[in-house]
């Protein structure tokens, strides 16, 4: 097949993925069971005391603090209190604005394997009780699908519950706000409108708070690897949460040898422990010197070396989400996720994205179980020279 009949087949199987399963369905009748139960009781709430429920991983938690911030200066004497997973709890720890970080192992976002079809709902109710504690006024559910997010503010009765307009959400909540497919910025802002009023662009801040300790780790780095302490960096993470969204070693190689030698920089790979084998490969195809610190960096760390660098350059991953709110310029590597919604936030000259072009991204799916990954070239159809020639142009825009 060609290009454009691989991009009409994989649109078609798109539109067969997508489709409502019977897992689904009995899931929506047991939400609307437990809506149409007698209402449990409301809490006496301490006034003034948010909970941001955001289940996901880090970046999806970086692009949510905008709304926080506003929340923030709009409410300086509330109290927000941050339900997460306990993957995001430093994100949200980092930030002056959360109050106070309580973690959940939410269902569906633990990687862990079902004990049954009943086992959110139960956990639900298990955790309301921890929930009630907390004594909240206002649950705001960011993330729009979120309904376990929704039945647990419900159960726990939390008096004021906002959230999207989305069949399963909805019943739960005492504000239904429109859903409109815009970037995740744009729709967690929405959600604090009643407090913040409509933030201008201008206005919206998306930034990582980096400590002077993380900044003096990323110096002594330097240090020991002999490279000068004003010297310009260049930064690479290759990984990537799941296979159809990494690119080819031998790719990463190639733009890492050609901007080590036009640049004249330091040249840096960052990524997890278990990234490391990818990592190191990439360095021994390369004719350059790289240097890994897969494995060997906090968050706070990762931030301060992005935060020097001359540009970042990843697959569509949290890190590089990261990376841009620590104030690097960006080059992202978008197959199957929309960068419309979960793209870089900021000046697309800053933060560029790069894609193959195919017909049927974005799918939005970010595993085909069954299909060969010849079939899905979204990324694996970027070419080097797209990526090089990018993280040029985002480096003229730096300052």
């Amino acid at each position: 097949m060609d290009r454009a009949q691989l991009a009409e087949r994989n649109r078609e199987l798109t539109t067969f993925q997508h489709r409502l399963t019977w897992k689904e369905d009995l899931r929506h009748e047991l939400l609307m069971l437990y809506a149409a139960l007698p209402r449990p009781r409301t809490q006496k709430p301490i006034p003034g005391t948010f909970l941001i429920i955001r289940p996901d991983h880090l970046g999806d938690n970086l692009l949510t603090m905008p709304a926080v911030s506003a929340l923030a200066k709009a409410t300086p004497k509330g109290r927000r209190i941050a339900l997460v997973g306990g993957w995001a709890a430093p994100v949200m720890a980092s930030y002056p604005e959360v109050h106070q970080v309580f973690t959940i192992p939410f269902p569906g976002f633990t990687r862990a394997r079902k004990e049954s079809l009943l086992q959110p709902y139960i956990q639900a109710w298990q955790w309301a009780r921890r929930v009630r504690a907390l004594r909240a006024e206002v649950a705001i559910i960011m993330r729009p699908d979120h309904w376990w997010g929704a039945l647990l503010a419900y159960l726990a009765g939390v008096p004021a519950r906002i959230g999207f307009d989305l069949p399963e959400v909805a019943p739960f909540l005492t504000r239904a706000v429109p859903f409109v497919h815009e970037h995740v910025v744009r729709q967690c802002l929405r959600l604090v409108e009643p407090w913040s009023g409509a933030v201008p662009e201008a206005a919206i801040d998306y930034r990582f708070p980096v400590a002077e300790d993380d900044r003096a780790f990323i110096g002594s780095i330097l240090s020991e690897n002999a490279i000068r302490p004003d010297a310009p960096l260049i930064v690479i993470h290759p990984g990537a949460g799941t296979a159809i969204k990494r690119w080819d070693t031998e790719q990463w190689a190639i733009v890492a040898d050609r901007l080590a030698a036009q640049q004249r920089v330091a040249l840096f790979f960052t990524g997890s422990d278990s990234e490391y084998p990818q990592i190191a490969r990439i360095i021994a195809r390369m004719k350059q010197r790289a240097i890994s610190l897969a494995g060997e960096t906090t968050l706070g760390q990762l931030a301060a070396l992005y935060e020097r660098a001359r540009v970042v350059i990843g697959s569509d991953s949290g890190p590089m989400h990261l990376a841009v709110a620590s104030g690097a310029p960006t080059v992202h590597l978008y197959g199957p996720a929309d960068p419309a919604e979960f793209g870089p936030w900021g000046n697309p000259l800053r933060q560029v994205v790069v894609t193959s072009g195919m017909g049927c991204a974005p799918c939005r799916i970010l595993d085909w179980p069954g299909d060969h990954p010849s079939n899905h070239p979204c990324i694996r159809d970027i070419t080097p020279r797209q990526v090089a020639d990018a993280a040029l142009r985002a480096i003229e825009h730096r300052a």
